[in-house]
């Protein structure tokens, strides 16, 4: 089994990877509106990208709500290359990265219930109750960081 590279990109330098990769798994797999997928704030994210055996098979991105708070988001792995850790690994860098800025005190994640045990162990906790977002059961999660200006 081959080991995922991530790299921390922006949007139109990978533009096609991104969208190939949400395509293939919110609106091919999941039924997700185009219009709802592809928001507008892309250009105003940081995105990763993860790769096994040198392509792009994973991507997240983070999106800076305000001066405390960071939300990761879009979070998708083909479909071929799941059950590897990419996703966790995806989280995993995003979540470095925000700490690194030691600026934010909460990460805060929409997740898709059906994978909620995968932020659970990246302690993220459940706030509030599910809701549906694009017709799918989310719950709002948050990781509180010890980052203190």
């Amino acid at each position: 089994m081959s080991k995922a590279t991530i790299q921390i990109t922006n949007y139109q330098e990978q533009i096609e990877s991104i969208k190939q990769i949400r395509v293939n798994v919110f609106q091919k797999e999941q039924g997700v509106d185009p219009a709802l997928e592809f928001d507008g704030y892309d250009d105003n994210c940081l995105h990763f990208l993860a790769y096994l055996d040198g392509k792009p098979v994973g991507t997240t991105r983070i999106r800076y709500l305000d001066e405390s708070t960071a939300k990761i988001e879009r979070l998708a792995v083909l479909n071929h290359a799941r059950g590897q850790g990419i996703g966790k690994a995806l989280m995993k860098a995003a979540i470095a990265f925000i700490q690194e800025q030691k600026t934010y005190q909460k990460i805060i994640i929409h997740a898709q219930v059906y994978i909620q045990s995968l932020y659970e162990k990246l302690d993220f906790e459940p706030i509030g109750n599910r809701f549906i977002e694009a017709d799918i059961v989310h719950i709002k999660m948050v990781k509180l960081l010890g980052n203190r200006e």
